[in-house]
């Protein structure tokens, strides 16, 4: 497995306590996802905007089927979360 520099919550500022405080806040925690990013707040910010509009946004999918298929995309990629 590759090895990604992260920023910790303890150690985040700026926009990246924005964002960490703000995953905590909807989750409860700050997943690895978030943190593999930590170096671009830019880009997880605009990371975490695509997911919100995939999930949250208008689709003919519900959010069970959406979750469902990320679930489903995340086990064939042999990602565990």
């Amino acid at each position: 497995m590759a090895w990604i520099r992260q920023i910790s919550l303890e150690e985040a500022t700026g926009k990246l306590r924005e964002l960490y405080d703000a995953a905590i806040k909807r989750a409860g925690r700050v997943f690895g996802i978030l943190r593999v990013q930590s170096l671009a707040p830019h880009t997880l910010h605009a990371s975490t905007e695509m997911y919100r509009a995939i999930m949250f946004g208008p689709s003919p999918l519900s959010r069970r089927q959406r979750e469902m298929l990320a679930v489903v995309t995340s086990r064939a990629n042999r990602c565990f979360y």
